[in-house]
């Protein structure tokens, strides 16, 4: 496997209808709701340069795309889709990483935030730092929950207000430091060192 995560661009439009696809296809397998996008809309995000690809030469193995919501307040990471093919390989977390850190050097600024049922993709966020929230923390923007019209569980978010669902809400609020790490060498026990002084003693025979 030779696959490279490239920051997308206009040389990559022609991937969008298959992009378009593979995200309908993988909802598909998984059981899963999903906010369905145009490939219009998808080569709208590679031509502005707010997607990652993942390409294994020439083929598509990876994709994700930035949204943003509340006048760029808040940003959420969409559409991370790995080709069956190339499953359980670490790749969605690599993915992930990449689009996480070009959301933070675009929108430095912003609360990144995610809602999923899925337990991978809660332990990818946390490792990157965030957390969970309930609903009224993430953006009211309708535009983001029209998104969630296509889940089979969008009558449960309607009948509670937008408050709560099935999905757990996530959210990386950059303005919250995180906590510091102990360095390797103070994790290490170190053991005090005790001289014991000898004494010399006269034994008399």
């Amino acid at each position: 496997m030779n696959v490279i995560i490239h920051i997308a661009n206009s040389g990559y439009v022609d991937y969008a209808q298959e992009i378009c696809d593979l995200i309908y296809e993988s909802a598909q397998a998984r059981g899963t709701g999903i906010a369905k996008r145009s490939a219009e809309y998808v080569a709208e995000k590679i031509e502005a340069g707010k997607a990652v690809i993942a390409l294994d030469g020439d083929k598509l193995v990876g994709f994700a795309y930035i949204e943003t919501f509340s006048h760029k307040r808040f940003v959420a990471n969409s559409g991370l889709v790995v080709h069956p093919d190339y499953r359980n390989q670490g790749l969605a977390k690599k993915i992930k990483r990449k689009i996480f850190d070009l959301s933070r050097k675009l929108y430095p600024n912003a609360k990144i935030f995610s809602i999923t049922t899925g337990l991978a993709v809660m332990k990818m966020n946390t490792e990157l730092g965030f957390k969970p929230v309930t609903f009224s923390e993430l953006t009211d923007d309708e535009e983001f929950w029209k998104g969630c019209q296509g889940c089979r569980n969008f009558d449960i978010l309607q009948r509670n207000n937008y408050r709560m669902c099935l999905c757990t809400g996530l959210l990386y609020d950059p303005k919250v430091q995180p906590a510091m790490q102990a360095s390797p060498f103070a994790k290490k026990v170190v053991k005090p060192v005790i001289k014991i002084k000898k004494t010399n003693k006269l034994h008399k025979k």
